[in-house]
């Protein structure tokens, strides 16, 4: 079993929310629903199935498992029927066409019934086997225990390196704190669910909007484990336009790094003017110097497209938001028995 030490209960972070928590009793057992997006993963969807049911009724509280089916084209779908009908604890969410996991992942917060809310991938790399450790963090009284990688098995050095700068550039210049080295597997109450629901915008960076709403949070370290078949969808054009997406959306530090930009180079090109200026009432100048001003030009032509590239990004998710087109379309949903169960207590007491 891939599985960690928990993070300490005496770290600053959790020192500092405890007279903000509201514990809960050691022997309370909420709703749970399993929130797991997919995008062609026939070769792992039934073991999932498998692993996180057992786990489940292990537990024995009430619980569905919501699968979002992202537009897949290989036989997830069928699958996922399949699973629907023989076991009524599973929910199937059929998206209109593939919208990208971000938003898969929201239509399933969006659909899901539980008191509680377990993301987890269908890869099967973050262990269901830690649900119950959630739990407990839960009966502590916090809102989101989120998942920490001590170490991500399978993964190439490049990947590894790349995700701890962008968790750290992030880190340094986004106006809220994402914690590092985390992903979307994490425990949520009802309430941090909710009010994500709140949050509709179309450039979704879900590490960052899950870290916005607050609410007191506790990690929990652990160790991720290799796909257990299949081959990820992540390749690094997707990892660089993700990171993209995290960065303008919690920042406009590229901007403001632009405009500094733009200054330093203006006030270096002032005082190489003025340099020119007095070397040639001094000493008389020569035509010459092509090269160097063929590097000028072009640093300087460089530096402005760069400039309009940073404003042309915020400008271009500005205007797919003015738009105001929802989030995702659903083709069919297939209920779970909580899900149905929860509906019918609504439209009784309403």
């Amino acid at each position: 079993m891939t599985r960690g030490p928990a993070a300490s209960a005496d770290s600053p972070a959790t020192l500092a929310q405890r007279s903000r928590l509201s514990p809960r009793a050691d022997d309370a057992l909420p709703s749970i629903s399993i929130v797991a997006p997919a995008y062609n993963e026939q070769e792992v969807i039934v073991e999932f199935h498998r692993r996180v049911s057992e786990n489940l009724r292990a537990i024995g509280a009430p619980y569905e498992l919501v699968l979002v089916n992202d537009g897949s084209s290989d036989q997830t779908l069928a699958l996922m029927h399949a699973l629907q009908a023989d076991d009524p604890q599973v929910m199937v969410v059929d998206l209109s066409r593939n919208f990208g996991k971000e938003i898969a992942l929201s239509a399933g917060l969006d659909h899901c019934s539980g008191e509680v809310v377990v993301v987890l991938d269908a890869d099967l790399q973050d262990p269901p086997e830690l649900i119950p450790e959630m739990l407990e963090g839960w009966r502590e009284g916090y809102d989101v225990i989120y998942g920490v990688r001590s170490d991500r098995e399978g993964e190439s050095w490049l990947k590894k390196t790349t995700a701890q700068l962008f968790y750290r550039l992030i880190g340094s210049v986004s106006r809220v704190e994402i914690p590092r080295d985390t992903g979307d597997f994490r425990l949520m109450t009802r309430r941090v669910v909710r009010e994500l629901s709140r949050l509709r915008e179309e450039h979704r960076f879900m590490k960052g909007l899950f870290a916005w709403v607050g609410f007191p949070s506790r990690p929990l370290i652990y160790r991720r484990s290799p796909r257990l078949a299949g081959v990820t969808k992540w390749n690094y054009w997707k990892l660089w336009n993700l990171a993209l997406e995290g960065i303008t959306s919690f920042t406009i530090a590229p901007l403001k790094i632009a405009s500094y930009l733009g200054i330093s180079v203006a006030f270096l090109s002032l005082l190489y003017a003025a340099f020119v200026i007095w070397k040639t009432l001094m000493y008389g100048d020569p035509v010459r110097g092509y090269p160097s001003l063929l590097v000028a030009v072009l640093f300087l032509g460089g530096v402005q497209l760069i400039a309009v590239g940073v404003l042309g990004e915020y400008i271009g998710r500005i205007f797919n938001e003015v738009k105001g087109r929802p989030l995702y379309l659903v083709n069919r949903i297939l209920p779970s028995h909580l899900h149905t169960t929860m509906a019918a207590a609504a439209r009784d007491s309403s």
